[in-house]
């Protein structure tokens, strides 16, 4: 089938996309700025990229009309103002575009929305439902609580919450219920639904097998991720103030913070279903979800980085083979004896220390040992290398190299990510800030093949 994928760039779009190219669809990804589209080396040859603006009549016009399904995978929960009136010029425009083509279908993700008194959130996203129903091509509505994912702004807010507050004091919000599902699910609805006419003009509840309210969320979140917690309700958190606790507690923006607040004043519970029916697969329960959103193999998205360093113009043309030869007898280019008391401080805590080194000086394999690193990504035709560190550390670290192609200039990009666990987590993030900042800057500038250091774009310290 020929597909024409919206949302391409977000949290559902770039874990569906690769999924419909497996089974061998023809996709057509609709972005609103190409630039910002990167995608896998596998999947570059068989993806087609195009510029479109929903809120741009005529840049819809530009798609191709000879698809036969659509995805609609785009909201503006997270923007500032109404973003209830762009949901629904981007929704009406792009079902204007649809009646004039030979799509049959179109698959619109949105949220349960039961409740007789709905929020703004979700009222929108009832609008936009019911504007894509009533359109010429039949619609496929899949309504979903929170997903549980890693990179998803309800699962991310969880994460924050647990991860970094031994005592809460919450909002009566807390108690509310809602029935989460596993992003995996998610992807076999969406996946399940394209090409079944059971399944035109059709609105269906999705949720996982477990109903919990909010605080029980937290509080197996925090079971499995063997964290002590206590969760303390109090009912004089108005939303208001929710929004700005959720704000300066977590790593969201306030618009999205409020938006949430607002939405999970709602019960989302599976009311429609039917699902099952069309699609019979077994749901995967809440903390086995949770379990699988930390799946060390699966964590290659940033979350959270102590350094980006990206190093442009003319870079010398030995820069892959330094990082690809990096650790072992060759060292790390920047403070070696650093790393060798790192390693150090490793083994006196019971870890691996250096003391592995690496399989070869020159080759790298995914599964290889390098020094107190697990090599996730050896990607040697598009230079890219992922490495997973096994060291003692209160959370989870990776260290990414890759080289991007931009004409006439080559751009090295270095990026340290960490993921904190707990309380501990965070104090060693911000002890250690400043010294990763200078010796990953240092490194970076010693890869790239200059004595002094370059123009470095996109530095940054965050933490979420």
């Amino acid at each position: 089938m020929k597909i024409l994928l919206t949302g391409a760039n977000g949290y559902i779009g770039k874990r569906l996309l690769p999924l419909l190219v497996d089974e061998g669809h023809d996709v057509i990804c609709a972005v609103r700025d190409p630039r910002r589209t990167e995608l896998p080396a596998a999947l570059r040859s068989k993806v087609t990229i195009a510029r479109a603006d929903l809120l741009e009549p005529d840049s819809l016009q530009k798609l191709p009309h000879d698809i036969d399904a659509a995805y609609y995978l785009v909201h503006s929960m997270s923007n500032k103002g109404r973003f209830e009136q762009l949901e629904e010029r981007a929704a009406r425009n792009f079902t204007s575009y649809l009646d004039n083509t030979q799509a049959q279908q179109v698959i619109f993700l949105s949220g349960i929305a039961n409740d007789e008194k709905l929020s703004a959130h979700l009222e929108s996203r009832l609008n936009v439902e019911n504007i894509l129903m009533e359109g010429n091509v039949s619609a496929t509505v899949l309504r979903a609580a929170i997903i549980i994912g890693s990179g998803s702004a309800s699962f991310e807010m969880i994460r924050d919450l647990v991860e970094k507050l031994p005592v809460m004091i919450t909002p009566k919000w807390v108690d509310r219920r809602c029935q989460p599902i596993a992003i995996r699910d998610v992807l076999q609805y969406l996946r399940g639904v394209l090409g079944k006419e059971a399944a035109y003009q059709q609105w269906f509840d999705i949720g996982g097998p477990d109903i919990l309210t909010y605080k029980k969320m937290m509080l197996l979140y925090a079971k499995v991720r063997g964290l002590k917690r206590t969760i303390i309700n109090v009912p004089v958190l108005t939303p208001r103030l929710s929004s700005y606790w959720l704000y300066f507690i977590t790593s969201t923006s306030y618009s999205l913070a409020k938006n949430l607040v607002n939405s999970m004043k709602n019960e989302v519970i599976v009311e429609y279903k039917g699902i099952e029916d069309i699609i019979p697969i077994e749901l995967i329960g809440y903390e086995e979800a949770v379990r699988l959103a930390f799946l060390r193999i699966e964590q290659n998205e940033v979350v959270s980085s102590w350094k980006d360093a990206a190093i442009t113009g003319r870079i010398q043309q030995d820069y892959f083979k330094r990082f690809w030869s990096i650790g072992g007898q060759n060292g790390w280019y920047y403070m070696n004896w650093a790393w060798r008391i790192r390693g150090l401080l490793d083994k006196l805590f019971g870890g691996v220390g250096l003391r592995r080194g690496r399989r070869s000086p020159t080759s790298l394999t995914e599964g290889d040992a390098l020094d107190f690193w697990r090599v996730l990504v050896a990607d040697r035709e598009n230079m890219r290398l992922l490495l997973y560190a096994e060291m003692s550390l209160p959370g989870e670290a990776w260290l990414e190299f890759k080289i991007k192609d931009e004409g006439h200039d080559k751009r090295f990009i270095q990026t340290a990510t960490f993921r904190p666990k707990g309380l501990w987590g965070r104090l060693y993030w911000y002890l250690l800030v400043p010294f990763h900042l200078f010796i990953f800057r240092g490194m970076a500038t010693r890869i790239a093949g200059h004595k002094k250091s370059p123009q470095i774009e996109g530095q940054k310290t965050l933490m979420k």
